[in-house]
């Protein structure tokens, strides 16, 4: 049996990933390829965890998080009921909303993003993107866009937007001989940046 694809969406908050991913998912779906929708953090006992810190609930320092992070992550992977590498190797087609490049970029904002870089190694190692799509969307643009949502998170102001979006083009430009990367950008219209993401998944399936 043929593997599925490993597709990641990257991007600062409020890039529009979660809009693209549903949308390409429609997409390949209706061309005969069985996808399967995920995120992160997960909605796992180390993903809730996570979600606690990231709102308040749960005191704790970013370093504290990023080993939170490299948990979920390897569960993600391994998990017997719901792992994505068991998915991608019966044929599925696994979408998910951030993946390590996300921590190399939050975290490496925080602290040595070296570090952070090795701390996610047996990740990396276990299963690596097949592409990584960076939605790429200003941090004032960012910013505005989770206003509207109501509350924000941990990392969800204009400064801290700033830093991490140089430090994915930090990681991007460490990591472009050994991964595969897409920046697109996220532009107003919605459908233009649909059509730029298809054009990059087109290539990767030679459609």
């Amino acid at each position: 049996m043929e593997k599925g694809k490993f597709i990641v969406f990257e991007g600062i908050d409020g890039s529009g990933k979660s809009t693209q991913i549903k949308s390409l998912a429609k997409y390949l779906t209706a061309k005969g390829i069985p996808c399967y929708i995920t995120c992160e953090p997960t909605d796992s006992p180390f993903g809730s965890l996570i979600h606690q810190c990231m709102t308040g609930r749960v005191e704790t320092d970013d370093k504290t998080i990023a080993g939170l992070f490299v948990a979920d992550r390897l569960d993600h992977l391994f998990n017997k009921k719901n792992g994505i590498i068991d998915k991608i190797n019966s044929g599925i087609t696994v979408l998910s909303d951030r993946y390590y490049f996300s921590s190399y970029a939050y975290h490496g904002a925080f602290m040595p993003m070296e570090w952070v870089i090795e701390a996610n190694r047996l990740s990396a190692e276990a299963l690596k993107p097949d592409v990584n799509i960076f939605i790429d969307v200003e941090p004032e643009v960012s910013v505005e866009r989770l206003k509207s949502r109501g509350a924000t998170e941990r990392y969800e102001k204009l400064e801290s937007m700033r830093k991490i979006r140089e430090k994915y083009f930090e990681a991007f430009e460490l990591l472009k001989d050994s991964e595969k990367i897409a920046i697109v950008k996220s532009d107003v219209d919605v459908k233009v940046t649909e059509k730029s993401v298809r054009s990059v998944i087109d290539e990767l399936y030679k459609l």
